[in-house]
C-alpha cells in the first residue's frame, strides 16, 4: 500500500513539473472580445435580425463586456 502511494506520488509531482514547463498557448488579440461594434451589427444583420433589435442586442453585449462601444 505504501509502495502505490509513493508511486502515484512520484507520477503526480512528474505531471505537475511537465504542465509547469509546457508553454502557454494564446488567441491571436483580434480573436477575443470585446469585439468591435460594427462586426456585432453585422452578425445580427446576418442573422436576419431587425435593425432595432440588432442594436439592442448588441447594447447588451457592450454592458456585458463582449462588445466595445460604438464610435461617435
Amino acid at each position: 500500500m505504501m509502495a502505490a502511494a509513493m508511486a502515484f506520488g512520484a507520477v503526480a509531482a512528474t505531471t505537475v513539473a511537465a504542465a509547469a514547463a509546457a508553454p502557454v498557448r494564446r488567441a491571436p488579440v483580434g480573436d477575443q472580445p470585446p469585439y468591435p461594434y460594427a462586426d456585432c451589427l453585422a452578425a445580427a444583420k446576418k442573422n436576419h435580425e431587425t435593425p432595432a433589435h440588432a442594436k439592442w442586442h448588441c447594447d447588451e453585449l457592450v454592458k456585458k463586456g463582449w462588445i466595445k462601444p460604438p464610435k461617435k
